[in-house]
């Protein structure tokens, strides 16, 4: 499995977490994801220490990445400002402005049906209808970042600095890169 993002500032007890734009989801029910490469239906959720991966709108393209122990010096120096233990988000304007206007909450989830989803660390699935147990509203995500101390990088062309940190020695998450500018 891939070695974890850094913590955050502020960050809480693992929990595992859902987040939407909808405040009123009574269950998550198991469903096959469009982009997932599971074949089956399964309920998704996001531990505490990924679960700044989700402070964004769900539409928002986003490339995120952070250093791990196979992460070179010259990486560090170039993409993180020399900070191994920065987190550094990147979106492309008008998303920036659009993460100020986002109604975001998350969901707690129980933990009892839900395993590590391999390879990507942060991840689990559960394959049982799941009733969530508390629900936060996360207010302005721009803000969350902020005092997360995640560095919320805004960028022209989100794909050209995401090709140049896939080809790096940084460890990452994309999502959502289909909706980026060519």
């Amino acid at each position: 499995m891939r070695d974890p993002a850094p913590p955050y500032r502020g960050e809480r007890e693992h929990a595992l977490w859902h987040v939407s734009e909808d405040p009123a989801i009574a269950e998550f029910r198991p469903h096959r994801a469009a982009t997932a490469q599971e074949d089956e239906a399964l309920v998704w959720a996001i531990d505490t220490r990924h679960l700044p991966l989700y402070w964004f709108p769900r539409e928002c393209p986003r490339g995120t990445f952070w250093a791990d122990a196979a992460t070179t010096h010259a990486d560090v120096e170039r993409f993180l400002g020399g900070d191994r233990l920065a987190r550094v988000h990147s979106v492309e304007p008008p998303w920036d402005e659009q993460m100020r206007r986002a109604r975001l909450y998350a969901y707690r989830l129980p933990e009892d049906s839900f395993v590590p989803y391999e390879p990507a660390g942060g991840y689990w699935i559960s394959r049982e209808t799941v009733e969530p147990l508390d629900l936060q509203r996360l207010g302005d995500v721009v803000e969350l970042h902020r005092t997360a101390g995640i560095e919320l990088r805004i960028v022209p062309r989100l794909l050209e600095l995401w090709n140049d940190v896939i080809a790096s020695t940084l460890e990452f998450s994309g999502i959502r890169l289909r909706y980026a500018r060519t």
